[in-house]
């Protein structure tokens, strides 16, 4: 299965969904970021999530990021997103080894603990919208869902799932974000809740081959469903030498000065997606002498 991410409407237009399989998006984070299992899992988990809040933005320049601090070993994650879907992350400690939780699966739980997520959108005006919410099992679906019920007041079921292969490569990932619609009827409410509550893991469902229109259809077997549209997500890192030529300057001129001061070129490692860049004593000078 290629990734692909669909939207659309389902029984009367009371319910949206938005969802994606994004096995080749985590296995390129894995391999960028060159993540142990449990780390892949968590950071695999949020990228999808990313990606599928990234669709539902509104305009083309809005940008979205997710942030979890936490207290666990993993350290923290972020990932941002734009409206395309496509989206770029790193987690605190690539590293982190954790045994399995007590169901045999990855602890991501375990890996992340206590903490906070953030939700941060830039959508064009003065100051960013920032959302916050507590992680209520560090399992990152259950937090979103959490988030969204809590800081949107929006009705939301949150699926993810990343699923590995023995040679720690990933062998699938996707997820999905159901939303009731403000006049959605009371029967559809709790029809939707039971059937959620029974639905297999997601994993699962693809591991057994099921497409991602495939669980939605199932989902809604019995109403009418819409696939409005589909698009690629994509992990895709937009820095360059000059996006980080300007975020060099702008930490100041004395911060420049020592760099000089120690006669040799300076070395900046983008978070997202590990790309080097150098900066010579000559660069530094012209950085100094800019307006």
């Amino acid at each position: 299965m290629n990734d692909i991410l669909i939207r659309g409407m389902a029984a009367n237009n009371q319910v949206r969904f938005f969802a994606a399989y994004t096995k080749e998006l985590v296995e390129t984070a894995r391999q960028f970021h060159n993540t142990s299992p449990v780390a892949t899992a968590a950071l695999g988990r949020l990228l999808t999530a990313g990606s599928l809040m990234g669709s539902m933005c509104k305009n083309n320049s809005d940008v979205l990021t997710l942030q979890i601090q936490c207290s666990g070993p993993i350290g923290g994650l972020t990932v941002t997103a734009n409206s395309k879907a496509q989206v770029k992350g790193y987690v605190n400690n690539p590293n982190v080894m954790l045994p399995p939780n007590p169901n045999g699966k990855l602890d991501v739980g375990g890996a992340l603990d206590l903490g906070v997520l953030s939700v941060i959108k830039d959508i064009g005006l003065k100051e960013p919208y920032v959302g916050q919410s507590n992680l209520v099992s560090g399992e990152i679906a259950e937090d979103l869902t959490y988030y969204f019920a809590t800081s949107e007041q929006i009705p939301t079921s949150v699926a993810l799932g990343v699923l590995m292969e023995k040679d720690n490569t990933v062998k699938h990932a996707g997820g999905f974000i159901i939303q009731l619609m403000p006049f959605a009827e009371e029967q559809i409410i709790s029809d939707l809740e039971t059937r959620l509550k029974d639905f297999s893991s997601i994993t699962s469902l693809m591991d057994n081959g099921m497409s991602i229109q495939q669980m939605m259809e199932k989902l809604f077997d019995g109403y009418d469903i819409d696939f409005t549209d589909d698009i690629t997500p994509l992990y895709h890192c937009d820095c360059s030498k000059d996006r980080v030529y300007k975020a060099v300057m702008s930490i100041g001129k004395k911060d420049i000065e020592e760099m000089i001061s120690e006669g040799k070129p300076i070395q900046v490692e983008c978070h997202f997606c590990n790309k080097k860049y150098s900066f010579d004593i000559n660069e530094l000078n012209s950085m100094l002498n800019s307006d």
